[in-house]
């Protein structure tokens, strides 16, 4: 199988921690490489991310590192799996950047998820029609046949809540993407149905940013908190017109104090379906 196009951060993240480990055992590049019966370069590579590690050589690098732990061992075997192995995402890969199959990817394997949104709904709440509205408006330069393939994918995703261990996830909604008229009046009125059904699982918990909480922590907008398991880090994500921004902890502490000041300005859970539930009738009539 051919190595991966772009550098991912599963790659990344495999590499640094080979990298942590050789430099843990004072051992040089060139050391590793006459080790494995490679060049120097390659090695580099297997660190830098820029070309993912094979298990025989993984598992060569675990034993010359000292990596005894029955779970770490584990965690980096199935790391360096599924920098190789393809997922369902990766079916979109020729049609979205790298940045967001990384994101999805994130996604995948998240156990809880924190999101802020002020301008439109996550895309894990997203109706079909909702979406098909969101993607035709912001890639408006594209052909409808790419457009319906990015739809396909953000309602794939979606099925990460549908499992038998889905993430926790924590959304804080800004009123404004509740009253904004995405797709016309009807189809705003199902999704916000749509939500509000959400709201009732029991690892969902969806809160609104009323108006009356004025300004907030976030002036520059949305942005998620992913947290994956061990040892991998807290990766925090905002996208921009130009591609997205990827934090990792302990850098994400700022967005995770952002995201504590906005729950305390926005409704409880209840009183937050209330509207939401309040706001869908008044669509619908």
């Amino acid at each position: 199988m051919a190595a991966p196009k772009w550098v991912t951060l599963r790659s990344q993240w495999l590499g640094q921690q080979l990298r942590e480990l050789r430099e843990a055992n004072d051992l040089l590049l060139k050391d590793v490489a006459e080790y494995l019966q490679r060049d120097p370069g390659t090695v580099s590579r297997f660190e830098s991310g820029g070309y993912p590690i094979r298990r025989p050589d993984l598992l060569a690098l675990l034993d010359l590192y000292g990596v005894a732990d029955g779970r770490r061992r584990e965690s980096l075997m199935k790391l360096s799996q599924e920098v190789w192995q393809k997922g369902w995402w990766d079916g979109y890969a020729n049609e979205v950047v790298g940045w967001l199959i990384d994101y999805v990817w994130l996604e995948s394997r998240a156990q809880e998820i924190r999101t802020f949104d002020n301008t439109l709904l996550p895309g894990l709440f997203q109706t079909e029609d909702y979406a098909r509205a969101v993607i035709a408006a912001a890639d408006f330069d594209v052909e409808a046949g790419q457009r319906s393939r990015w739809l396909e994918l953000r309602m794939a995703r979606q099925g990460i809540l549908q499992g038998d261990a889905p993430p926790r996830l924590s959304a804080i909604i800004d009123e404004a993407v509740l009253r904004r008229e995405v797709g016309g009046s009807q189809c705003l009125a199902a999704q916000l149905h749509h939500l509000a059904e959400y709201a009732a699982r029991p690892n969902i918990e969806i809160r609104v940013l009323p108006f009356s909480a004025g300004a907030h922590a976030s002036p520059t907008g949305a942005f998620r908190i992913l947290t994956i398991e061990k040892p991998f880090p807290e990766v925090a994500y905002a996208d921009t017109p130009k591609g997205a921004i990827y934090v990792e902890s302990p850098d994400t502490e700022r967005l995770v104090q952002a995201y504590d000041e906005l729950q305390k300005l926005s409704l409880g859970p209840e009183e937050s379906v209330k509207v939401i539930s309040k706001l869908s009738e008044e669509r619908s009539r």
